[in-house]
């Protein structure tokens, strides 16, 4: 074999034998050609080329050491006839005789060969020295991009234990070094150095780099990518200034990973960065090692000796199976280990329910067990409402509902069809290449996670990419043409793939199927035809169920949700393109994007937008497809919501909700109802349960006209607004050459302000397409509206789209699927109402009202009966979409046999008058105010406005009466105004100090006011760097000028809600259907009456409570004891909390609005009903 074959055969076997992430040599014809044509035609790096030549000397090193060799062994007399062939060419000028040449030759080859060889063993020496930094220098590399296992310890005792004990022989078992760990290691922080420790930490604003990195290391638990989690772990304990933010629950999550893994090595691991960072284990830490020995099923004396420990550092062992969040599996294998070290061990069982109940004085009676109340039921079966609970589960575990649009259908031309052919080609290739591009980007992540950062990789991999990609998708099919900003849309994105991650976690794990079980125990109490052995308030119903509570969803950080958001949408736009020339689709070499990036202006300020290309739009509208999509939140519920029982459990089966809805990010107000004693919440959790109890149905009567107004070019005067077709355009003519500055500055705000109308026609006309194909969606369904509050404890439905809080519209288009017989009265209440809704009468007595309606009876029953073709009556109403579904039950009812036996689902309202009035004048014990705003008994109703222009003797001038109407509120309410003045002034000394106000309502909510100075959070890379506002942290600055000027209004709101409440868990006791609007109260025609008379009960029960007095006790206890007391701010601050108003002497507050005779006194006729005289319930 000739030197050169053999040179080939040991290149090739050194690349055979190198990894195959080693540089390659592309040449094929020979070993130096392949140098010199690697080094010329390659594109890698100066590093990697000289990485490359390094190896390429070597190997040659190999090939000419090889050659010597040989020739060393061959034999002398074949190197001598060789050498002597070739030394015959000089003989033809006679230089050389044959003898000599065959003599030098010898020496020469001898020569030679000893030549090469010293110059080739001192090549040697060099080239090994370059390939053994080349190696350290690749292996350095390559350990950048392994996982760390072994942390790198800051204690220098730490670190010389684990040294010593890794590295020294013989090596003792893990076991043994986690129990010396246990005892030895530094002591466990007392709870003061703890709260100094977490005080330190939020001074030093490690609050949302925590989060995040929590969130990071549960992530990657969650995607089976715990050595990932691991690493990054390590790779932030190493470096002190890092392990500052480091936290226990961090720890505690990777040492649970592992103990489910039976990861025994890994978990001591853990425990000495624990032990490292100055952290004791605490229950979890316990938790998680005796799991990991009872899966690695290790002897007695290991298990006793841990429990030993954690008996030292005072846990209890029964509090393992009482107090942690832990699965069934775990509890199984954690029992399983203790038993093996005490067989006798019995863990504790389950708690007993708590039947403790709310003391306030207010909500005595709904809780007292002395007069047992009979609680309305649905009006559903049992086998119905468990049917419903399976269709509501099935709806949520899909996360998403498809909609039928109501916008009438095209006809289907070759034209339609194409272009629906031309979209779903397009989709079918964007899911590909979606799916390839996120494949690349979660490949990215990954390799930024490896370099120690919490990146996005884990929650990429919280749903498929298929997943991911219809996700997009949806929101691509949503954009309208005017785009949207891309930090809505970036968080709109992020807050999607949180809650669908959350529905995935439940569906993996048992919680469905037992809140399956769960809930069909809870139907017996609901369903009409079963019985209970103890009525209850649906909340103690569930809670007496026995079964433990879901595991809680903490919420991503706002920046990461903002950020994972921005990732995908980035990804959207890179990748979704489409032909420039749709009608030759073939022609791919010419794409353009789908979306664009551009700058807008709003407010002065620079907006990032995402706006769809026009030729897109266009294919939408052309394809006119009849589908929309919604989240399964976002869509009212399928059966009774669960019963409010925590601030985190209640109202959707699987979809993550909020008892109290803030922005996100904002987590105040969470922790402060976690805080918070579970019996204090009651009160709201009961009535909130209440209101969503509420069962409701379509009007179908209603529907059909509306749609057809809006399928024929909608009537904005009706409150169905117009496509935009109709929208105004803006002049075709061309500017002339000539034209004057004016003309072109008035052309601009006509294009300006066509614009701005369009926008509005378009967001007015989804917000109705939304409503109204919900309503067709759910046309022949029973539903229900589960409810949350504000910070204020203010009520609203979740579902946003379609509920009763809407407009004239909205409400019309609902009405309770429950009815009750009209009765004696109800025939009568719905006429009032009828005149309350057309805004006529509104100064009149209620028999004034009544006889009214009975002179416009002919055009009632028109309305009623044609109402399109007749007199259209009902058109002049101030709500004429309620006017009319109140006429068209009025027909029904006056034509019915026998009115009183009609069963009515028209749902009645009693709108509050002056409701902040009211309350201010109760407060101040304000007779004149009170007078003014209905709270004293009278024939008609009071008009304060209207009394106070009365007063002034009105001039013409706005300004003036505007003026002058404020300046006679404040003489007529001197109670209210010293009230108001001493919120402000409280409040501003309060958010001064640095703090925002906090108070807690009469039924319990706690409440701060979330207005802080802005932090701004920047999001950097991409299309656009994001930077967006967060006021919701409580370590930020308050801002004190929103403080001071907010206390009164949201003071007064929570009263407000208190009463709504008070008089929604009364009704409810009372067998009332009763929903609210904030200060309108809707109930069936037949119990307005009750209602009513609740209302005014409640109103007097609540202002006879000390409010103002306990307000002043519990901000001098919050914001004036302690050490804060010896400041001299804090003094002037207590010296205002102190100095209470003092309130007027007018009338009791007993005695308002209880003068005229109620239902109760006096039921032989509907004129003797005059319970309207009460607070909170003249209308208009």
């Amino acid at each position: 074999m000739s030197a050169l074959r053999w040179g080939r055969g040991a290149a090739g076997l050194g690349w055979a034998l190198w990894p195959v992430s080693r540089p390659g040599l592309l040449a094929e014809e020979g070993t130096l050609g392949g140098l010199r044509g690697c080094r010329r035609s390659s594109s890698a790096s100066p590093c990697e080329q000289d990485r490359r030549r390094d190896w390429g000397h070597a190997e040659l090193l190999e090939v000419l050491e090889a050659r010597v060799r040989q020739l060393q062994a061959d034999n002398v007399s074949e190197v001598r006839a060789k050498l002597v062939d070739v030394a015959r060419l000089p003989e033809a000028d006679g230089s050389q005789s044959p003898k000599k040449v065959e003599a030098g030759n010898k020496g020469a080859a001898l020569g030679f060969t000893s030549h090469w060889a010293q110059k080739l063993h001192k090549e040697k020496l060099v080239m090994q020295k370059r390939k053994q930094k080349l190696e350290e220098t690749l292996q350095k590399e390559a350990r950048k991009h392994q996982l760390r296992v072994e942390p790198q310890l800051l204690n220098r005792q730490l670190a010389g234990w684990l040294q010593r004990w890794e590295h020294g022989t013989p090596r003792s078992p893990w076991e043994e070094q986690l129990a010396q760990l246990l005892q030895e290691a530094p002591k466990r922080l007392s709870r003061k150095e703890e709260h100094d420790r977490a005080d330190r930490l939020s001074k030093m604003r490690y609050e949302g780099q925590q989060q995040r990195l929590l969130a990071f290391l549960e992530c990657c638990v969650l995607v089976d990518q715990l050595p990932l989690a691991h690493h990054v772990l390590v790779m932030h304990h190493s470096k002190s200034r890092q392990q500052r933010a480091l936290t226990l629950p961090m720890y505690n999550t990777l040492l649970l990973g592992w103990a489910r893994k039976g990861s025994f090595k890994e978990l001591v691991y853990v425990f000495f960065m624990m032990k490292d960072a100055g952290l004791a284990p605490d229950l979890l830490s316990y938790a998680a090692a005796l799991q990991c020995m009872g899966r690695l099923n290790q002897d007695a004396s290991t298990i006793q000796r841990c429990l030993k420990q954690m008996a030292q550092d005072g846990l209890q062992l029964q509090e393992l199976f009482t107090s942690l969040p832990l699965c069934k599996e775990d509890k199984a294998i954690l029992l399983r280990a203790v038993r093996k070290a005490e067989p006798t061990f019995l863990p504790p069982q389950p708690p007993l329910p708590s039947f403790k109940v709310n003391t306030s004085p207010l909500l005595k009676e709904i809780y007292s067990t002395d007069n047992p109340a009979s609680y309305p039921k649905q009006h559903l079966p049992l086998e119905t409402l468990k049917d419903l609970f399976q269709q509501q589960l099935s709806v949520e575990m899909a996360t998403v509902v498809t909609v039928d649009s109501v916008e009438k259908a095209p006809s289907l031309t070759e034209e339609v069809l194409q272009a629906r052919k031309t979209l779903q080609e397009l989709r079918t290739r964007w899911e590909a290449e979606l799916c390839l591009a996120l494949q690349q980007t979660k490949a990215r992540e990954a390799q930024a996670a490896r370099e120690g950062r919490p990146s996005l990789f884990p929650y990429l991999c919280l749903l498929s990419e298929g997943e991911l990609t219809q996700l997009m998708l949806q929101t691509l099919q949503v954009l309208s043409q005017q785009g949207e900003s891309l930090l809505s849309l970036a968080q709109e994105l992020g807050m999607r793939i949180f809650n669908r991650h959350v529905v995935q976690r439940k569906q993996l794990s048992d919680e469905v199927q037992a809140l399956q079980e769960r809930y069909f125990k809870y139907l017996h109490l609901l369903a009409s035809d079963t019985q209970v052995v103890m009525s209850r308030l649906p909340r103690q119903h569930w809670e007496a169920l026995g079964t433990p509570e879901a595991s809680q969803d903490q919420p991503w950080p706002l920046t990461l949700v903002v950020q994972l958001g921005k990732q995908l949408a980035e990804v959207l736009v890179q990748t979704v393109k489409m032909p420039s020339n749709l009608a030759r689709q073939q022609d791919t070499h010419k794409l353009i994007p789908v979306l664009y990036h551009v700058y807008s202006f709003q407010s002065f300020r620079q907006i990032g937008i995402l706006k769809p290309h026009p030729a897109f739009i266009q294919l939408l509208e052309t394809a006119a497809e009849r589908t929309m999509t919604f989240e399964a939140a976002e869509v009212p519920m399928l059966c009774p919501p669960l019963p409010w029982t925590s601030p985190h459990s209640g109202a959707f089966l699987l979809s993550p909700t909020k008892l109290m809805r803030s922005l996100e990010g904002t987590i105040q107000h969470q922790r402060l109802l976690e805080g918070c004693p579970p019996t204090e919440l009651h009160g709201a959790l009961d009535a909130l349960t209440q209101l969503g109890n509420c069962a409701w149905r379509v009007n179908g009567r209603v529907l059909d006209l509306v749609l057809t107004i809006f399928n024929a070019k909608g009537c904005p005067r009706l409150g169905v607004p117009s496509p935009a077709s109709e929208a105004p355009r803006p002049s075709k003519h061309r500017l002339p050459a000539n034209a004057s500055p004016e003309h072109k500055t008035e052309l601009r705000r006509e294009l300006a302000r066509c614009l701005k109308v369009a926008r509005e026609m378009h967001s007015l006309r989804t917000d109705a397409l939304y409503r109204l194909s919900l309503a067709q969606h759910l046309r022949h369904r029973v539903f229900w509206l589960p409810h949350n509050m504000d910070f204020r404890g203010r009520t609203y439905p979740c579902p946003p789209h379609f509920n009763h809080l809407g407009s004239d519209l909205a409400r019309a288009l609902l009405e309770f699927a429950q009815g009750r017989p009209l009765g004696p009265h109800g025939l009568n209440w719905l006429k009032i109402h009828l005149i309350n809704l057309t805004g006529l009468k509104k100064r009149e007595s209620l028999q004034t009202r009544l006889a009214f309606a009975d002179e416009i009876m002919n055009d009632i029953l028109d309305s009623a009966d044609q109402p399109m073709t007749g007199r259209k009556w009902w058109m002049e109403a101030d709500e004429p979409w309620q006017a009319l579904a109140c006429c068209m039950e009025i027909a029904r009812a006056v034509r019915a046999p026998d009115p009183a036996a009609y069963i009515s689902h028209f749902p009645v309202h009693q709108d509050g008058s002056c409701n902040g009035l009211q309350h201010y004048a109760a407060l101040g014990r304000d007779s004149v105010g009170a007078a003014s705003v209905n709270l004293v008994p009278s024939d008609v109703p009071q008009d304060v406005y209207s009394s106070v222009a009365a007063q002034e003797f009105v001039w013409q001038a706005s300004h003036y009466l505007v003026r002058q109407v404020f300046n006679s509120l404040q003489e007529m309410f001197s109670s209210t105004r010293a009230i108001q003045r001493w919120l402000t002034e409280s409040a501003r000394l309060i958010a001064r100090s640095g703090l925002a106000v906090e108070w807690v309502t009469p039924l319990g909510i706690p409440i701060i006011q979330p207005y802080h100075h802005d932090t701004r959070v920047s999001i950097g890379g991409g299309i656009q760097s994001l930077t967006f506002c967060s006021s919701g942290d409580t370590n930020q600055k308050p801002n004190t000028l929103k403080q001071k000027n907010g206390f009164p209004p949201n003071f007064i709101h929570s009263l407000d809600s208190s009463h709504m409440m008070l008089t929604a868990l009364h009704c409810y006791r009372k067998g009332l259907t009763f929903v609210s609007v904030h200060d309108c109260f809707w109930t069936h025609a037949a119990d307005v009456a009750i209602m009513n008379q609740v209302c005014r009960e409640q109103f007097v029960r609540l202002h006879s409570q000390p409010i103002l007095h306990d307000l002043s006790r519990f901000l001098v206890e919050r914001y004036c004891s302690g050490p804060r007391s010896t400041n001299a701010q804090v003094a002037k601050l207590q010296e205002m909390l102190l100095s209470v108003p003092k309130t007027g002497r007018g009338v009791p507050i007993a005695g308002w609005g209880l003068g005229l005779s109620s239902p109760s006194q006096d039921q032989s006729s509907w004129s003797s009903c005059s319970v309207l005289q009460g607070p909170s319930i003249w209308t208009r």
